[in-house]
């Protein structure tokens, strides 16, 4: 079947489910990650001089490579399905748009030649190919993983093995995934004096995507480091506490309550993005992207999300407290006229971000 994508067509095999069947693999549903990716690399493109090469180290039917090709961008392509291959160099020339497409394993391909922008977006995690684009991007590393019950904690050892982390499964699900993802990032690039430092970074759907500029040097990537840490999660009361350290010192009990105590780490505790560079990605969103609207909706939630590294839902802190939501501009009103920071979040209608804890969100929202 035929796909139109902002300003390209591709040819894509028809897939009723998804990842069912031996098809190249092509997912509508990534339509938002990929508008946003486009965006990206033009505000990337301003920021950071001389970036023109562009790698997809799994490319597929060629959608990404294809769109940035049409973006102006030097583009080489990945995949070691022959069948991908051949499908991405007909999406290149349907389009009248130069690329080369190599086949067989990326990270081969990554040890021999170095990008301005290398994008990992594989099925499930992608962890077995950033050691090897770390090295090899001088300038922005965009990486999706779609292995969210890994990243959050709720399959706990695939976690584990993957992250080389402890991530738990908690009532911020995503924003623990982001922050897995982005440590385990972090830590890879620091093994070879390699600085990673978040762009831009959501949690959509079943997935979560990071652009993360890269810089060299030993200092640089110890001052990544120190933005590792952890979270001491009281499974009762909902309390929480970030730690900023390369070793975790977890209360015995909860301080709020004197409950249960489950620590999550290391995971980054940082800005999951640059609010100057988010604002401009936003502006770089044009109408020929089919998912427009909710992009630039995101990209302004994220903007001005705070930089806590955990947040709330309000429903189920209510649940908790054993009393009624309330609508979500009023609950934040409350926390702001007490004296507290507080923003809605990327990570559902009734999530926000507060520098509070439990016991003053009670206080200050109870009627």
């Amino acid at each position: 079947m035929d796909v139109s994508e902002g300003h390209v067509t591709l040819t894509v095999p028809e897939q009723p489910e998804e990842g069912v069947g031996d098809a190249v693999f092509f997912n509508p549903d990534q339509e938002l990650n990929r508008d946003l990716t486009i965006a990206t690399l033009r505000a990337a493109r301003e920021r950071i001089d001389g970036l023109e090469t562009y790698f997809d180290a799994t490319a597929a039917s060629g959608v990404r490579g294809v769109r940035a090709a049409a973006d102006g961008w030097t583009v080489e392509c990945c995949d070691t399905d022959p069948d991908a291959v051949t499908l991405a160099r007909e999406n290149l020339a349907r389009n009248d748009l130069a690329g080369t497409v190599h086949e067989g394993d990326a990270t081969v391909r990554l040890h021999e030649q170095r990008y301005d922008i290398v994008d990992l977006d594989p099925f499930g995690t992608p962890m077995p190919f950033v050691d090897a684009a770390v090295r090899a991007t001088d300038g922005v590393l965009a990486v999706t993983a779609t292995d969210l019950a890994p990243l959050c904690g709720a399959h706990f050892r695939s976690g584990v093995r993957s992250y080389a982390t402890v991530p738990r499964n908690t009532e911020y699900h995503g924003e623990m995934a982001v922050r897995v993802l982005i440590g385990a990032l972090v830590r890879a690039g620091a093994r070879y004096d390699r600085a990673l430092d978040p762009l831009f970074t959501h949690a959509s759907d079943h997935y979560v995507r990071t652009y993360l500029a890269v810089g060299s040097g030993a200092q640089a990537a110890d001052a990544q480091i120190d933005r590792l840490g952890y979270v001491h999660h009281c499974t009762d009361c909902l309390h929480r506490d970030a730690e900023r350290d390369l070793i975790a010192h977890p209360p015995a009990d909860c301080p709020a309550c004197g409950g249960s105590i489950v620590t999550a780490g290391p995971i980054w505790l940082g800005a999951i993005r640059d609010r100057e560079f988010t604002a401009a990605t936003r502006e770089h969103v044009d109408a020929s992207m089919g998912t427009a609207d909710r992009a630039r909706d995101l990209l302004d939630r994220i903007e001005h999300e705070l930089d806590t590294p955990t947040h709330y839902d309000q429903h189920r802190l209510c649940k908790e407290w054993g009393r009624s939501a309330s609508g979500m501009d009023e609950f934040l009103d409350a926390l702001r006229a007490a004296g507290y920071q507080a923003s809605r979040t990327q990570y559902g209608g009734t999530t926000f971000k507060t520098d509070a804890d439990v016991d003053s969100i009670r206080a200050a929202t109870d009627d």
